[in-house]
C-alpha cells in the first residue's frame, strides 16, 4: 500500500476538519496512525492569536484552528532547488525544506502559521516507530505558485510519467532487482492506504494523490542505485529523469491536497 507524507495527511484531513466538519479526534488518529502521539509546540504569536498553549498535540492544535475560523490547511512539498511557495522568514524556509514539507495556515484575522514536523524515527524494519514533533510559528502570507489545479497537474503527472518511464527504458536503466521485487508489486499493484485522506476527499483529488503516490514510490525506489546504467552521461539523464518526475509528483500532490474545495469540472 503506498502511504502520503504526514504534512499532506495533515493538511488534507485538517482542512475536512475545518470545512466539511469533519470530527477532528478521527482526523488526529488519521494522521498520527502508528506514530507515538504527535505533539505541538507553538511560538508566543500563534499561541496568543489562536489562544493555543505553547505545548500540546495535534487535537488542541486542530481545535484552535477550527475556533479561529481558519478556512483550510495547504501543504508544501518543497526540494533543493523548488521552494513550492514556501513563504519565508528565512529560519522556516529552512526548516521546511530540511523537513522535505510542511503545512501551512493562512489568517484572515492574524498571523498566517506555518507548521513543521520533525521526526524521529526508531525500532527496527519489522517493528518500526516515529515521534513527531510540529513546531507552528508565525510566517510570511503564502506565495503564489504556478501549480495550477487538480486537472491540470493531474495532465503533467501523467505525461511525464510516460515520458520518463520511456528515458529511462531508452537507457535500460528501469532494471528492477531481485531483493526489490516484493516493494515492486507493492508500487505496481497497490493503492492508498485506507484512512490516508479523508471519505469526503473528491474522486479527481483521490486519482491524483493515489496517482503521485506511486510515482514517488518508483522514484525513491529508482533512485537507490545507478540501475544498468554503465556510463557517467547515461547515469546522469537517469538521475535528470527521477528528478524531473520526483518534481512534477510533488506538485501534483501539492496541487490536490491543496485543490481539494475546487469546483468539480467532470
Amino acid at each position: 500500500m503506498l502511504l502520503l507524507p504526514r504534512s499532506a495527511r495533515f493538511a488534507a484531513w485538517g482542512t475536512a476538519v475545518l470545512a466539511d466538519g469533519v470530527d477532528p479526534a478521527e482526523a488526529v488518529a488519521a494522521v498520527t496512525r502508528d506514530d507515538e502521539p504527535h505533539q505541538v509546540t507553538a511560538d508566543f504569536e500563534v499561541s496568543a492569536t489562536l489562544g493555543l498553549p505553547p505545548e500540546g498535540g495535534l487535537l488542541e492544535l486542530l481545535t484552535s484552528l477550527l475556533r479561529h475560523g481558519t478556512p483550510s490547511l495547504q501543504v508544501a512539498l518543497p526540494a533543493p532547488g523548488d521552494v513550492l511557495g514556501l513563504p519565508g522568514p528565512p529560519a522556516f524556509n529552512e526548516a521546511a525544506m530540511e523537513a522535505g514539507e510542511c503545512v501551512l495556515a493562512d489568517g484572515h484575522a492574524g498571523p498566517a502559521i506555518g507548521i513543521v514536523a520533525e521526526i524521529t524515527e526508531f525500532g527496527s524494519v519489522y517493528e518500526p516507530g516515529a515521534m513527531v514533533a510540529w513546531s507552528a510559528r508565525s510566517v510570511g502570507r503564502r506565495r503564489v505558485t504556478d501549480i495550477g489545479s487538480v486537472a491540470d497537474a493531474d495532465r503533467e503527472l501523467r505525461s511525464a510519467l510516460t515520458e520518463a518511464v520511456e528515458e529511462l527504458g531508452r537507457l535500460d536503466v528501469a532494471r528492477w532487482r531481485d531483493d526489490a521485487a516484493v516493494r515492486v508489486a507493492a508500487i505496481r499493484d497497490g493503492g492508498l492506504e485506507r484512512g490516508m485522506i479523508p471519505p469526503t476527499t473528491p474522486k479527481r483529488v483521490v486519482q491524483v494523490l493515489s496517482r503521485a503516490a506511486r510515482v514517488r514510490a518508483i522514484v525513491e525506489l529508482a533512485s537507490e542505485d545507478d540501475g544498468a546504467a554503465v556510463t557517467q552521461h547515461e547515469a546522469q539523464r537517469r538521475t535528470e529523469a527521477l528528478r524531473r518526475l520526483d518534481g512534477v509528483s510533488r506538485r501534483a500532490m501539492v496541487a490536490a491536497v491543496n485543490g481539494m474545495k475546487e469546483p468539480a469540472d467532470d
